[in-house]
C-alpha cells in the first residue's frame, strides 16, 4: 500500500516539543494572571449553529468562517471568543453573578488568506467582564492595568497600551454631520498605521465620499498628541458640542485618572485619538498594544466596550468590556524576532532515573517519592545502552538525571547529575530534593520574552 505523505495544513501552527513548552508556559502567565483579578475560567464549544455564531455577523465574518453541514445541522466553527460568551451569557444567565468575569484561551478559525505570522486555526486568550443592565466605567480602567501585569509578567517593558472612546469620534463625527458615516470613517482611520495619513485621506475621499475639507477636519482631529494630559486639555476644546462626545470625554478622563491606582506606568500607556477598532459592537472605550520596538507587528493585545452584542439572543441589557490577544500570532512573531528565552527549562520532566539494577523496586519507589513531592520524574526503563540513555536525557534537556545502582541502594543515597554544569552528587533522599528544588527555582528564574 502506498503510502502518504504526512502534512499540516498551510495556516495551522504544529509545535515539536520543546517550542510548545513555551507556549505552555506564556499561557500559565496568562491563567495565573487573569486569576489574581478575578476572573473565571470558561470554555465554550468550538463547534455553534451557524444561525447562532453569525447573528451578529454576516459580511466579512460569514466570509472568513469556516462552515459545514452535518445532517440537517448547518455548523460553523467559531472564529472568536467573543460572540460564543455572548451567547453563553444570555443562555445561563440565571445561573451566573454579575458582573461575570470570565477568561478563556482556546482556538479560533478563520478562512482568511494565510501569511507569514497570519494564521487559518490560532488560540486567542480572552478577558471579558459582563454587566447586568449596567457596567460601571472603572471596569474599562482597570482592564489596562491587566494588560500591564501580563505582559510584564511575562518579561516585556517596552509596550504602550494604547486608549481611545469610541463615543468620543462618534460625537466628534456628528458634530461634522458625519454620524451615518460614522462606523465606515472609524474602519477606515484604524488602517492608518498600516497605510499611513494620506492613503486614508485619499480612501476617505475616493471611497466614503467626503470632501476634502471634511477628511482633513479627522486628521487634524486624530493627529492631536502629546500627554495624556496634554491630549485631553486638547479635546476639552471641542466640549460642550455634542452630548455624546462629552460623556466619551468623562469616560476617557475617569480612564486615565484611575491608571496610577492600578499601578500603570503612563510610559506603558497612551491617549491615542487614532484608535478606533474596526469591529462594529465597540461602544466605549478601546484598547489596542503595540510593542514599541516591533511596531511592524501591529496590536499584540485590543479590545473594548461593547452594549448591544447579546442583543440577537436576549433582550436584557448585558454590556462588557475585554481585551483579545492574539497568542498563536503573539508566540510566532516572538520567536521569529528571536526574543523567547532559550535559557528556560523545555523539558516535560525535572528528573530521568536510571535504574542500574533488575531489580525496578527501588526505582519506581524513588520516583512515586519524587512525584509526590511536586518533581517532575520520569522513569527510563529501556534496554539500551548507558551512552543512548545519556543521549536521551540530552535531547529532551531534562536538568537532573538520577542513577540508581547497588551501591547508592546500600548506602541509602542519591546519585544526581545537574545536566547543564556537570556537576554530580551523592546525598540522602531529603538533601537530593533540596537541591533539586532549588536548582529548578534558579533554571525557572528568567522571563518567558527577552527584549533585546
Amino acid at each position: 500500500m502506498a503510502k502518504m505523505t504526512p502534512r499540516t495544513l498551510s495556516g495551522f501552527m504544529e509545535l515539536l516539543p520543546a517550542p510548545q513548552q513555551q507556549m505552555e508556559r506564556m499561557m500559565d502567565i496568562l491563567r495565573t494572571t487573569y486569576s489574581r483579578y478575578g476572573f473565571t475560567p470558561l470554555d465554550t464549544p468550538v463547534i455553534e449553529s451557524s444561525e447562532v455564531l453569525l447573528a451578529k455577523g454576516g459580511g466579512e465574518t460569514e466570509k472568513q468562517i469556516y462552515r459545514f453541514s452535518k445532517g440537517d445541522a448547518d455548523l460553523s466553527l467559531r472564529f472568536d471568543l467573543t460572540v460564543p460568551l455572548a451567547k453563553y451569557v444570555a443562555l445561563h444567565y440565571n445561573d451566573l453573578a454579575f458582573p461575570f468575569r470570565r477568561y478563556q484561551i482556546g482556538k479560533v478559525y478563520r478562512g482568511e488568506r494565510a501569511q507569514r505570522g497570519r494564521f487559518r486555526e490560532f488560540y486567542q486568550a480572552d478577558i471579558d467582564v459582563i454587566g447586568d443592565g449596567k457596567l460601571d466605567i472603572t471596569n474599562e480602567a482597570e482592564i489596562p492595568a491587566i494588560i500591564y501585569q501580563t505582559f510584564s509578567a511575562l518579561g516585556l517593558k517596552r509596550f504602550q497600551i494604547r486608549v481611545n472612546n469610541r463615543k468620543i469620534l462618534n460625537g466628534f463625527y456628528a458634530m461634522q454631520e458625519l454620524a451615518e458615516k460614522s462606523g465606515d470613517i472609524m474602519r477606515t482611520v484604524d488602517k492608518l498605521d498600516k497605510i499611513g495619513p494620506q492613503k486614508v485621506r485619499d480612501l476617505l475621499i475616493s471611497e466614503i465620499a467626503l470632501s476634502e475639507t471634511q477628511a482633513d477636519e479627522i486628521l487634524k482631529f486624530i493627529a492631536i498628541t502629546g500627554s495624556n494630559c496634554e491630549v485631553l486639555n486638547a479635546l476639552q476644546g471641542y466640549a460642550g458640542k455634542n452630548e455624546v462626545f462629552d460623556t466619551g470625554l468623562s469616560e476617557l478622563n475617569t480612564v486615565v485618572k484611575y491608571l496610577a491606582a492600578f499601578g500603570i506606568p503612563e510610559e506603558n500607556f497612551a491617549v491615542d485619538l487614532t484608535i478606533a477598532r474596526g469591529l462594529d459592537y465597540y461602544t466605549g472605550t478601546v484598547y489596542e498594544t503595540t510593542l514599541l520596538d516591533y511596531p511592524e507587528i501591529g496590536s499584540v493585545c485590543s479590545g473594548g466596550r461593547y452594549d448591544n452584542l447579546a442583543e440577537y439572543y436576549t433582550d436584557r441589557q448585558l454590556p462588557g468590556v475585554g481585551i483579545s490577544i492574539g497568542l498563536t500570532r503573539l508566540f510566532y512573531v516572538l520567536g521569529e524576532q528571536g526574543l523567547l528565552n532559550p535559557s528556560l527549562p523545555t523539558a516535560p520532566a525535572d528528573v530521568l532515573i536510571l535504574p542500574m539494577t533488575e531489580d525496578l523496586a527501588p526505582a519506581i519507589a524513588l520516583a512515586t517519592q519524587l512525584r509526590q513531592n511536586g518533581i517532575r520524574t520520569q522513569l527510563y526503563t529501556e534496554q539500551k545502552k548507558f551512552k543512548a540513555k545519556m543521549s536521551y536525557a540530552d535531547k529532551l534537556a531534562i536538568p537532573y538525571v538520577v542513577f540508581l545502582g547497588e551501591d547508592e541502594i546500600n548506602a541509602g543515597v542519591v546519585a544526581c547529575k545537574d545536566m547543564v554544569s556537570g556537576e554530580q552528587t551523592k546525598f540522602g533522599f531529603d538533601e537530593t530534593l533540596q537541591r533539586i528544588r532549588v536548582g529548578l527555582a534558579e533554571k525557572n528564574a528568567g522571563c518567558v520574552i527577552l527584549e533585546k
